[in-house]
């Protein structure tokens, strides 16, 4: 009978503790994984919420300085080696082409995302993964891992952007 006046004694001063809590949020709050979860906050179309599940969504754009991309149709293949050079020694710390690594898998990404998406990914990923829907599902996916800031001019995301069409018009 004492065992259990004392277990019933430690449940209830764990409860009290953790009701004392202090219940504002401090803005500089840590990244909270519901947070991030897929689950759009706005009402949108069902088009949209179908197209942000399956991961393709080729009229978001992102968020950041690439409002706007026209590739031509052929592929630039001296931008694609240069590309290809930046990609090994920026990210392939964390990407791979062919398998999720750190981050996700890169291979189809040209075709699952619009330039500009990738573009603004390369070059302003704090702000996606805070307000782009599918770059927090990615960062949720990917264990919660941040892509980190490389500090890459657009000209170099650009041709990373290069690389990519030509890796997936390879394979």
């Amino acid at each position: 009978m004492k065992l259990i006046v004392k277990i019933g004694l430690a449940v209830a001063l764990v409860f009290s503790f953790a009701a004392c809590g202090n219940s504002e949020k401090d803005e500089k709050e840590s990244l909270r994984l519901d947070d991030y979860s897929s689950q759009p906050k706005e009402k949108e179309t069902e088009t949209k919420e179908a197209a942000a599940d399956s991961g393709d969504d080729l009229s978001n754009k992102g968020i950041g300085p690439v409002k706007s991309l026209d590739l031509p149709e052929s592929i630039n293949s001296d931008m694609a080696a240069n590309g290809a050079s930046i990609f090994k020694n920026m990210c392939s710390a964390c990407h791979k082409m062919d398998k999720k690594f750190v981050g996700p898998a890169i291979e189809g990404v040209t075709e699952r995302r619009s330039p500009e998406w990738i573009m603004n990914m390369i070059l302003n990923p704090e702000e996606m993964i805070k307000k782009d829907p599918i770059a927090k599902r990615l960062m949720v996916e990917s264990n919660m891992a941040i892509m980190a800031n490389q500090g890459l001019e657009e000209d170099q995301a650009r041709a990373i952007v290069e690389y990519f069409r030509q890796y997936d018009a390879e394979n």
